[in-house]
C-alpha cells in the first residue's frame, strides 16, 4: 500500500539552467491545464442570471480593522533609541573579533547561532561569514577547535554541521560517524547527553536527498530520547526542556525566522543564567525598531487595500490583509525588505481574492470567462465579464502595470509578459480544480500534485519576489524562473503539502475538491493516519530536495543568495501559518496572538 516517492516525477530534477520547459501535462485530457489557447470573447457583456445561487464558505469578517492599524503607535523610532542600536551593534561586532571567538570553534558558533536565533544575525553578516571562513578551514585542515574538555561532543559536532551547512559549506555527515555507536546505544539521558541529542536532531533538518540515512535514522533516535528526557522527573534544566519540546513541535530550520525570534527572546534568552546582556539588550531594542518599520508597512498597505473597495465589494471572499502581511514579513523581515512586504502582501491579498472568486462564487461559465482575460491581460476584454470579476481583474490589472511600472523604470526591463504568465498559470490550475468540482471528478494523487503546487500559489509569490528584490533585474533569470526552477518547485511543494495537512478535512466538508489526503487515500486505501504520515514523509523528502537546491545555486550567476532565503522563508511560513489548523483563513487563534507579537506589542 505504500506508493514510491523518491521518484515521483514532481520531485525530478528541473534544471534553470537548461532549456527544457516543464509545461506540467495532466494525466487527464479533459482538464489539461498549460496548453490552452485565447478563445475569443465575446464584444457585448453577456446577460448574467441574479437567480443562481452562489456557494458560500462563510468566512468570518476580518478582526483587524482599517482604523486600528492605523492607530498603531511606537516610541523605538526617535534619534535616541536608534543611537543606542548603533552603539550595541558595534559592541557586538567588536565580541565577533574577539580572540576568544576565533580561537575557539565552539563558542564562535555558538555566538552565530545565538545571533541568528535573536533575529539580529543580519547586522553582522560580513563578520559572520569571516568567523565561518576561519572555523571551515580549520575543520578542512584537521584542526576543529571543537573540543571541550578535550573530547569532541556531539553538541559541537551536531552545532557545526548545522551552522555551517545552512551558510552553503560541504560538511559531509561523516563527521557523525565516531558518534555513530553511542547514538545507537545509548540507554539513558542526562543533561548533557539531551543538549548533545538536542543539537543533532536540529542538525538532521540540513540533509539533503544526496545524504545516507544516517540522518534519518539519528533523528528518529534523537526523537525518543527527547520525549523521554522531557517525560522524566530528574529536575531537568528547564530551558533544555523548553527549547526541546518547542523543537520537537516544529525543528529551527523550518521556523519563521521573526516569530522564532521574538519567541527566543521572550522564552528562553532573557530567563537563561548565562545570557549575555549586550546580546539581549540589542535583541530587544532591535525588534522594536522593526516592528515600528512593520507598523508602517502596515498602515500604508492597509490604506492601499480600502482604497480597492475589494472587501466591502466582494464580501464573499476572504478580507485577510493581516495574514497577508504575516506571510510577506515571514518571506523578508529585515528593514531593507520593506519594498518586498509591501509588494507582496498586495499580491497576496489579490490572490486570496481570486482564489475565492473559482473556489466558492464563480460559475464555471464565467470562471473560464475570467481565466481568459486574465490570459489576454486587455481591459476592453472585460465587457464579458460580470460586475464583481471586472472590479477583481480591475485592481488585478492596474496593482500588477503599477509594479510594472516601477520595474522598467528602474530596471529597464518590462516585466509584464512573465508576470502575466504567472498570473495565466495560476487561473489556469485554478480553473482544473472548478472543472473537477462541476463534475465530481476525482484526481489521481500524481494528477492532483501536478496542478496542486502550482494553485498554492507559491511560484506566483516567489516570481514577484525576484522582482522586488532584485538589484540588477534581468531578462535571463525571469526567463528561468517562469520554467519553475527546483528551488521555486519544492518550496510550493511544501507548501501545498502543509496547507493541506491543516486545511482539508474542514474543505472536505464543505463539499470542496479532494486535496493530496484524500487523493492519496483514494489511490491506495490507506487511513487517513496514513495519509497523513506518508504527506508528511513527502514534506521531509522535499526539504531535502530544497536544502539540496540550496547548496547548488549558492553560486548562481541569475539567483541571488537573498532570492534564495526568500524561497526557504516562503516554505517556513508555510509551516508556521498550517501549524495547528488553516491559520490564513481562522485569523482569530494562534494567528490572533501571533499578530499580536509581532506587530502590536514590543518587546
Amino acid at each position: 500500500m505504500t506508493m514510491a516517492i523518491l521518484h515521483h516525477p514532481l520531485l525530478s530534477p528541473i534544471s534553470c539552467f537548461t532549456s527544457t520547459q516543464n509545461s506540467l501535462p495532466s494525466h487527464h485530457p479533459k482538464f489539461y491545464v498549460f496548453s490552452q489557447t485565447v478563445k475569443q470573447l465575446p464584444t457585448v457583456r453577456k446577460a448574467y442570471d441574479d437567480s443562481i445561487i452562489r456557494r458560500s464558505a462563510n468566512y468570518q469578517p476580518p478582526i483587524w480593522k482599517h482604523e486600528f492599524v492605523q492607530s498603531l503607535q511606537s516610541e523605538f523610532m526617535d534619534d535616541r533609541c536608534l543611537n543606542r542600536r548603533e552603539v550595541l551593534i558595534r559592541r557586538v561586532k567588536m565580541m565577533l573579533n574577539e580572540e576568544l571567538l576565533v580561537d575557539d570553534s565552539l563558542k564562535g558558533l555558538e555566538f552565530v547561532d545565538e545571533l541568528q536565533r535573536l533575529g539580529i544575525s543580519y547586522h553582522f553578516e560580513m563578520e559572520i561569514n569571516q568567523l565561518l571562513e576561519m572555523i571551515n578551514e580549520r575543520f578542512n585542515n584537521g584542526e576543529e577547535g571543537l573540543e571541550r574538555n578535550n573530547n569532541k561532543s556531539l553538541y559541537a559536532i551536531s552545532l557545526h554541521f548545522r551552522i555551517l551547512r545552512q551558510h552553503g559549506y560541504h560538511i559531509p555527515q561523516d563527521v557523525f560517524k565516531e558518534f555513530k555507536n553511542d547514538i545507537e546505544n545509548l540507554d539513558n539521558i542526562c543533561e548533557e547527553t539531551a543538549k548533545g541529542m538536542l543539537s543533532l536532531y536540529e542538525a538532521s533538518f540540513l540533509a539533503m536527498e544526496g545524504d545516507q540515512s544516517f540522518m534519518d535514522e539519528a533523528r528518529q533516535v534523537a526523537v525518543q530520547h527527547l520525549s523521554k528526557y522531557l517525560k522524566s522527573n530528574n529536575n531537568n534544566d528547564q530551558i533544555i526542556c523548553t527549547m526541546t519540546s518547542h523543537a520537537l513541535q516544529l525543528p529551527f530550520h523550518w521556523r519563521m525566522p521573526r516569530l522564532e525570534a521574538r519567541w527566543f527572546i521572550d522564552n528562553v534568552y532573557q530567563t537563561k543564567p548565562d545570557s549575555n546582556p549586550v546580546l539581549l539588550d540589542l535583541a530587544k531594542l532591535d525588534f522594536n525598531v522593526v516592528q515600528s518599520i512593520h507598523q508602517d508597512d502596515l498602515k500604508d498597505i492597509s490604506r492601499w487595500w480600502k482604497s480597492t473597495g475589494l472587501g466591502k465589494k466582494l464580501e464573499f471572499a476572504r478580507d485577510r490583509l493581516m495574514a497577508n502581511f504575516f506571510w510577506s514579513v515571514g518571506m523578508g523581515c529585515e528593514p531593507h525588505l520593506q519594498y518586498l512586504r509591501t509588494m507582496s502582501t498586495k499580491i497576496a491579498s489579490l490572490i486570496t481574492i481570486v482564489d475565492d472568486v473559482y473556489d466558492v462564487y464563480g460559475t464555471l461559465d464565467e470562471l473560464e470567462l475570467f481565466t481568459n482575460v486574465v490570459e489576454r491581460w486587455d481591459i476592453s476584454a472585460i465587457d464579458s465579464l460580470p460586475n464583481y470579476m471586472q472590479i477583481c481583474f480591475m485592481a488585478l490589472h492596474n496593482t500588477i502595470n503599477d509594479m510594472a511600472f516601477e520595474a522598467i523604470k528602474d530596471h529597464g526591463v518590462n516585466v509584464i509578459p512573465y508576470l502575466r504568465k504567472m498570473w495565466t498559470d495560476l487561473c489556469k490550475t485554478f480553473l482544473t480544480e472548478a472543472k473537477w468540482y462541476y463534475s465530481n471528478y476525482k484526481p489521481t494523487f500524481e494528477e492532483y500534485l501536478e496542478n496542486a503546487w502550482i494553485s498554492v500559489s507559491g511560484s506566483l509569490l516567489l516570481v514577484h519576489a525576484y522582482v522586488f528584490t532584485s538589484k540588477s533585474l534581468t531578462i535571463e533569470a525571469l526567463e528561468c524562473l517562469q520554467h519553475y526552477p527546483n528551488i521555486i518547485r519544492y518550496s510550493s511543494i511544501i507548501f501545498r503539502l502543509a496547507n493541506d495537512l491543516a486545511s482539508s478535512s474542514e474543505e472536505a466538508k464543505r463539499g470542496e475538491v479532494a486535496k493530496s489526503i484524500q487523493c492519496y487515500m483514494n489511490d491506495t486505501g490507506a487511513s487517513e493516519q496514513e495519509a497523513r504520515r506518508y504527506i508528511k514523509d513527502l514534506i521531509m523528502k522535499s526539504w531535502k530536495k530544497l536544502n539540496e537546491e540550496v547548496q547548488t545555486l549558492n553560486n548562481s550567476p541569475l539567483l541571488c543568495k537573498g532570492f534564495i532565503e526568500i524561497a526557504l522563508n516562503l516554505a517556513r511560513i508555510s509551516h508556521t501559518v498550517y501549524q495547528h489548523r488553516d491559520g490564513h483563513t481562522i485569523e482569530d487563534h494562534e494567528t490572533k496572538d501571533r499578530v499580536l507579537s509581532l506587530f502590536i506589542k514590543p518587546a
